[in-house]
């Protein structure tokens, strides 16, 4: 049935003037967050759209549960400022005091002051214009995660616990580990509606795991971040042990010897040093895990013990040190050093003069193969080979006056082959002589200067016609002496002859004959004249 235009317009002025249908008028904050101890204030004012609407009164009603209304706060423009609720009382005033603008101010907050705070005006004729904000009182969690200490076994047990206790809202947990733990949650709730959670991390507890690092991460809508904290398991076991500090070399008057108990356990066992035979000996020192030999001696060539212990079990290790004698006295390692630098430079040195001798005995060959090759080559008569005639002086004496007690030595010839190999033989008894004569192929039998001066028979007049040759190179003689001695001597008969003089045949009246006699040459206490280089056999 439709309605007449009297009727529909008196149905639209009820639907304005009705609390319901009337437009929102009271402004106020909507949800406030605020900390207990904080103060928090909540504003509340009228927006008069006429002159018509009278106020006559403010109240502001805590609704701490759904259905529970209280007033905390009345103003009367004529009656003034009223606090009728005693839970507020001293906490709660108004910031303005004035209808328009009765914004009051809550301090120090409780968790108990969360709820619906309602600012509600009674008007003429319009009645009750209200507006409501929602008050959340928020709880910082108070967190914390400590170890468990457990012993190493084979069933999970709880490790680690993190809570985060009394927080409004209710925090959420969790864990962040490396070890293949598991972890549950729970949670209780508080005073004043905070809520404490709880978590356990689990897992089979081995002796590795102890000192290993869990890490317990807590958030909650009062934290800018997470909250983080690392957890250190603790897992008792019982100890093990080992000696180390041993280095094989303990010998007699060694310095700061040592043996280190190394022992692992938790918790942490002592250490206790003895010996298999009993005490330690007097020479030793024990600090803490360390067994300490100042100077080593033949007491501490024993087997020492070392035994850990903790509320879990005993555990121990033996080792036996070998005590040797010194082989180099330390304070003559100088001495020894200088010894052994000066054996290495007599090496070198005789290394040094064996090259040299070497070196000139090969001179020595080539030049004797030379005057081998000349003699080989200028033979008379067609012979293969040339002669070399040298007097090889035997072991004689002589007697005063020069006459000589051994009359009947042989005289040996050195042939020297065109191949530079020499022969030494015996030469006849081609001149009699009962001294020493010299042999040489292109003289005739009759006696030579040489042997004549050799004899010792004849006087100091006789001498005089004779005269050493001192032209002849010194190099000359040399080179046959080395190339006789050099080529080894006489061949096969053991035994080295050397230091021969050649008679040269003069010219002329003046030099009949004219020996080179080396200047090596000696005279004698008994009159005889004797080589200083010569080989006597």
């Amino acid at each position: 049935m439709a309605c007449g235009a009297i009727s529909c317009l008196a149905a639209a002025v009820l639907l304005l003037t009705t609390p319901g249908g009337a437009a929102q008028r009271v402004r106020v904050q909507d949800e406030l967050e605020a900390y207990p101890t904080d103060a928090v204030d909540l504003r509340c004012q009228f927006i008069n759209g006429g002159s018509s609407t009278k106020l006559t009164q403010v109240s502001w009603i805590w609704e701490p549960i759904e259905g529970q209304r209280d007033n905390i706060a009345v103003f009367h423009p004529t009656y003034g400022e009223s606090f009728p609720n005693p839970a507020f009382e001293g906490r709660v005033a108004f910031i303005q005091g004035t209808l328009e603008n009765p914004s009051i101010r809550l301090s120090n907050l409780k968790m108990a002051d969360a709820g619906r705070y309602t600012c509600e005006y009674a008007t003429y004729p319009s009645g009750n214009e209200q507006g409501t904000t929602n008050l959340v009182m928020l709880a910082k969690p108070r967190n914390s995660a400590t170890a468990v200490t457990v012993a190493a076994g084979t069933k999970p047990v709880v490790v680690a616990r993190c809570e985060a206790a009394d927080g409004k809202p209710a925090a959420a947990i969790k864990w962040l580990a490396t070890v293949g733990g598991t972890h549950t949650n729970s949670s209780a709730p508080g005073a004043d509606g905070t809520v404490t959670v709880r978590s356990e991390y689990r897992l089979v507890p081995t002796p590795a795991d102890n000192d290993r690092e869990v890490t317990c991460m807590v958030s909650q809508r009062t934290q800018a971040q997470p909250w983080e904290f690392l957890v250190r398991l603790s897992v008792e076991y019982p100890p093990n042990v080992s000696i180390d500090g041993y280095d094989s070399n303990w010998y007699v008057g060694r310095l700061d010897g040592v043996l280190i108990c190394q022992a692992n356990g938790n918790p942490m066992p002592t250490v206790t040093w003895t010996t298999m035979s009993g005490p330690l000996p007097d020479t030793v020192v024990v600090s803490g895990n360390r067994l300490m030999v100042p100077k080593v001696d033949y007491a501490v060539n024993t087997t020492f013990v070392c035994e850990v212990k903790n509320k879990l079990g005993v555990n121990r290790h033996q080792f036996t040190a070998i005590v040797t004698e010194a082989l180099v006295d330390p304070p003559n390692a100088g001495i020894v050093a200088g010894a052994v630098i000066g054996s290495l430079l007599a090496l070198v040195l005789v290394a040094a003069l064996v090259t040299v001798l070497l070196t000139r005995s090969r001179r020595q060959q080539r030049r004797g193969s030379g005057d081998s090759a000349t003699a080989a080559g200028g033979g008379s008569n067609g012979a293969s080979y040339g002669n070399k005639a040298r007097l090889l002086f035997g072991n004689s004496g002589g007697k005063k006056n020069g006459a000589g007690t051994n009359n009947n030595g042989p005289t040996y010839t050195y042939r020297e082959g065109c191949d530079a190999t020499g022969t030494l033989t015996e030469k006849a008894d081609e001149y009699h002589h009962p001294h020493h004569h010299l042999y040489h192929p292109s003289a005739s039998d009759t006696p030579g200067a040489h042997d004549i001066l050799l004899s010792g028979e004849m006087d100091e007049a006789e001498r005089r016609k004779f005269h050493l040759d001192d032209s002849m190179e010194e190099e000359e003689e040399e080179e046959r002496y080395d190339h006789f001695g050099g080529a080894g001597g006489v061949r096969g008969g053991g035994n080295v002859l050397s230091g021969a003089y050649h008679l040269r045949r003069g010219r002329g009246d003046e030099e009949e004959a004219e020996a080179y006699l080396d200047d090596d040459m000696e005279s004698q206490r008994d009159g005889s004249v004797i080589s200083r280089t010569a080989i006597y056999v």
